[in-house]
């Protein structure tokens, strides 16, 4: 199906023209619903910038509380070996970055990015008055609200709310089970692909696709998204339906999401991949996120996440074996963006919900902590390290605790303006400003 076959068939969709031609069954509407679906329609098949032609975000979540210390290491500190006399990298295997910074030995992928000027740390990134539950922490990271706030939408979804009006579901896609918070949005956009290694992907509560690549594909309206629009009383309110009820939203996002799901299949299948990725799900994942950007998909935000760096005991051979596999399946997709001529439009930035106590603990591990770096990737970036990184003195610490000093809101908000062309301030409902990563 041409490209220009998928937006007739989305528009036939969307304004209630359904007949027998269809290649599947969906619910007939009643007339109200049709006037509904017309009104919402009205103006939307006009977008602006897409992911075919525009700049691209990609999104990794480290999630369980990755540990900076021994990510990007601080060489010939004394402090960081009195706090870890057995946990600490030794700085003979640590990967050079500077005189005084080197990557873990596990992420060679990353230090030949760094060299080749394709990544930039950000280094001591947290925010005020930080919270050690990776439940709030994680909130807060997802909303991109003070500790002491909270909010129905994330801070991915506002973006699409005030920038994306119109486009297509698909311009956030989130590879995971269930919609992340970050894209709650006060208009529910999005859609979920759960890919990878593993197979047996599937309709969740519907019929396996007859697609070339068939793929778990839902409409997300908030985090706990497992079906087409979740459940009735999960909605987020008739403020975000519009003219539409309950049930006529549900069935809106059903049709949303088997037209996304014909067009990943559709852009997956335009493109290979170029080099050769890791056989994890991270790996794939990343592998199938190359195909669709070279493939044309309208995606201007691609989620994925790594479980897993919750390193409480016996962190050392866990940890390696994660940053690895991160190392690895980003090096790949690096590669294959500039085999493909799209990385200098692609920016990939990771985060993880806290970084971890300075001091390594009894069981070989280390517990929740603050601030930490975070990787920027892509052909936009200027390489280097940005930021200090933090004094481990123990006197410089917050209980314990790296000290933040840049808030990872003025990295969004650097993201928001330099890379997606949007202003901020209504997304993060507030100005912070911006780090020198783009030029």
């Amino acid at each position: 199906m041409s490209d220009h076959d998928l937006k007739t068939r989305r528009e036939f969709l969307r304004t209630g023209l359904l007949g027998g031609s269809l290649s599947w069954t969906l619910p007939a509407f009643l007339s109200r619903t049709m006037d509904s679906l017309h009104a919402q329609a009205d103006g939307s098949l006009i977008q602006g910038v897409t992911g075919r032609d525009g700049n691209i975000l990609v999104v990794l979540q480290l999630a369980g509380g990755n540990d900076g210390l021994n990510t990007v290491i601080p060489l010939g500190n004394d402090e960081y070996r009195k706090a870890r006399p057995t946990l600490g990298m030794a700085d003979s295997v640590a990967l050079q970055l500077d005189p005084k910074t080197g990557l873990h030995p596990a992420l060679s992928g990353l230090a030949s990015a760094f060299h080749e000027g394709n990544l930039a740390i950000v280094q001591g990134v947290g925010y005020p008055n930080p919270n050690r539950s990776h439940f709030r922490s994680t909130e807060i990271w997802a909303t991109a609200v003070d500790s002491d706030k909270s909010s129905t939408t994330g801070w991915i979804g506002r973006y699409f709310d005030n920038a994306c009006s119109g486009c297509d579901a698909s311009v956030g896609v989130a590879m995971a089970s269930q919609m992340p918070q970050a894209m709650n949005a006060a208009t529910p956009t999005g859609v979920l692909y759960q890919g990878g290694s593993g197979g047996g992907n599937k309709m969740k509560g519907k019929k396996k696709s007859a697609t070339s690549d068939p793929a778990m594909m839902t409409m997300g309206d908030d985090e706990d998204a497992g079906e087409a629009g979740g459940s009735i009383g999960m909605l987020n309110g008739p403020g975000s339906l519009g003219k539409l009820s309950a049930l006529d939203f549900l069935e809106r996002t059903e049709m949303d999401a088997k037209v996304s799901q014909q067009e990943i299949a559709q852009a997956s299948a335009k493109a290979k991949n170029s080099v050769p990725y890791p056989g994890t799900r991270l790996g794939q994942n990343f592998a199938m996120v190359s195909r669709l950007i070279a493939g044309g998909m309208p995606t201007r935000i691609y989620y994925l996440s790594q479980g897993g760096f919750d390193t409480h005991t016996q962190q050392a051979p866990a940890h390696e074996r994660l940053l690895k596999e991160m190392g690895d399946a980003v090096a790949a997709f690096l590669a294959d963006l500039k085999a493909h001529g799209n990385l200098g439009r692609v920016s990939l930035m990771t985060f993880s919900e806290f970084g971890r106590r300075v001091k390594e603990n009894a069981s070989g591990g280390t517990d929740h902590g603050a601030a930490a770096p975070l990787f920027l990737a892509g052909g936009g970036v200027k390489a280097g390290l940005l930021g200090q990184m933090p004094s481990l003195a123990p006197k410089d610490l917050f209980d314990g605790d790296v000290k933040y000093n840049t808030d990872f809101r003025s990295v969004y908000a650097t993201i928001l303006e330099k890379h997606l062309g949007v202003k901020s301030a209504p997304i993060l409902k507030k100005d912070f400003s911006t780090i020198p990563v783009y030029a």
